[in-house]
């Protein structure tokens, strides 16, 4: 038998059920908006889904591991999380750029959850740390769309620009 896998069809029923009112209306939109012969409306909605089902498996263990470390034992910022069986200092870190985004409606990662990394990181000048509130994005529309291009990716690249 091959690698066992956490399908991707199954992350995507997940992510589709959360706010399964707001797909239902876009694709009811999208119909509506190509018997209107609104054609620019409906190809935008059709490559913004072509991008959220695009969906990969991932390793089981990988899955497992995340969900165990960081969404039921919050070993992150309990400051338990090892690698390889050592326990990692965080305050260790003292010569990187730190960017952390949030998205204000993101509903899998609570706000403050990406930011307590700034303090976790506290062997940082604070020069060097920064982070960013991205307003009306969730969970995907934080790294993917119009505002991901237009407000998140310049602030990432100039961040990445600035420290080297």
């Amino acid at each position: 038998a091959g690698r066992k896998v956490y399908p991707g069809f199954i992350q995507l029923t997940a992510f589709v059920s959360m706010n399964m009112n707001r797909h239902v209306k876009a694709h009811m939109e999208l119909y509506e908006n190509l018997a209107a012969g609104e054609l620019e409306k409906a190809e935008a909605t059709k490559h913004f889904y072509d991008e959220y089902f695009a969906v990969l498996d991932l390793a089981s263990e990988f899955y497992l591991e995340t969900v165990k470390y960081v969404f039921q034992d919050y070993l992150l910022p309990k400051g338990e999380l090892t690698y390889r069986g050592n326990p990692i200092d965080f305050k260790a870190i003292r010569r990187t750029a730190l960017l952390t985004v949030e998205g204000e409606r993101d509903d899998i990662c609570s706000i403050g959850q990406t930011m307590a990394a700034q303090d976790i990181c506290s062997g940082l000048r604070p020069h060097r740390k920064r982070h960013h509130m991205q307003a009306g994005v969730g969970h995907y529309g934080v790294f993917s769309g119009r505002k991901w291009a237009g407000q998140v990716y310049p602030l990432v690249r100039n961040h990445i620009l600035a420290s080297d």
